[in-house]
């Protein structure tokens, strides 16, 4: 009897040992898994190319993700799903710029919160004027503050690629080698497509730009481009008001190219060209596209410019 009671109780020594020891691994648990790998969420399309070209290789040990947002990211709700996910995430990639507007009501530890745009304060673009503006079935809005498409300009984007690079490199140890290789590979892709931009923007002439939207402000600063910006929806025929303002522009301003986020109207369209203006969609890629990555579409923009200079 007593011998049979030391077998039991090294028999529940021995489970307790197995069940407490930090090296167990679950056997329905494949080899790697046992540790949860680093989850990264990301605000935009941009970021979430650049963060998953730079963990490209490390599919075992990140998760990046881009939440599922319908329309332009910059005017996203998250709800109370997307807000736990938000919060169970080891890093939240922000464009920063006050791009973010649900910042103001989302609570975040500050130590999951990369500002990409922190880096670069001194290059950001303010806001001359403050504008109130109908923006389709979202209502009115305004823009105030600073311009927050800072991708549009590949070296700015170069810069919020480093700064991913370096906050990857602290959640991911070990990793440097790989990481360094990604980014530099990122950012050799980027310094191509800012020459080709400048390439194709340096072939358009010194006539002056339109822009149906003011979120073109980092790519004519960095190319130096004479525009105007109007406040039209690529998808909805512009009212007789933002005819006649744009007669007043005209007046003063020669243009003959106007770039839209999207393709607009074909009766758009044709009444621009009526007055001489083609039209051109050069797309922000501000959420995932339907087809291709964040370059294809700029090298698609691309594409579109070269094309126009060289047509008739």
């Amino acid at each position: 009897m007593i011998d049979m009671m030391r077998i039991t109780l090294s028999l529940l020594i021995c489970f307790g040992l197995t069940a407490c020891d930090p090296q167990h691994t679950d056997p329905d648990e494949g080899p790697g898994q046992a540790n949860a790998r680093v989850t990264v969420i990301t605000s935009n399309y941009p970021l979430y190319y650049f963060a998953g070209q730079i963990a490209s290789g490390l599919s075992s040990e990140v998760i990046i993700k881009l939440p599922d947002i319908e329309g332009d990211p910059a005017n996203w709700k998250p709800d109370s799903a997307a807000i736990a996910e938000l919060q169970a995430a080891d890093l939240v990639v922000l464009n920063g710029v006050g791009y973010e507007a649900w910042r103001s009501w989302v609570t975040l530890p500050e130590n999951l919160l990369l500002d990409t745009s922190r880096g670069f304060t001194d290059r950001l673009i303010p806001l001359q004027n403050e504008t109130v503006h109908q923006h389709g079935p979202a209502g009115e809005h305004s823009h105030k503050g600073h311009a927050f498409t800072v991708w549009l300009d590949p070296q700015l984007a170069a810069e919020q690629a480093r700064s991913i690079h370096q906050a990857l490199s602290r959640l991911l140890p070990g990793n440097d080698e790989l990481l360094n290789s990604n980014l530099a590979s990122l950012s050799e892709k980027l310094e191509q497509l800012d020459q080709a931009q400048e390439e194709a923007f340096g072939q358009l002439g010194s006539n002056t730009l339109l822009f149906s939207h003011p979120v073109y402000q980092y790519l004519r600063a960095r190319y130096r481009i004479d525009g105007v910006s109007v406040h039209w929806e690529p998808g909805e025929m512009p009212a007789t008001r933002d005819w006649l303002e744009l007669g007043k522009i005209l007046a003063s301003d020669r243009a003959e190219l106007m770039l839209w986020e999207d393709t607009p109207l074909e009766e758009t369209r044709s009444r621009l060209l009526d007055l001489g203006i083609r039209s051109i969609p050069f797309r922000t890629a501000s959420n995932r596209p339907a087809q291709g990555d964040y370059l294809d579409v700029m090298q698609n923009n691309v594409n579109r410019l070269a094309e126009l200079a060289h047509t008739p």
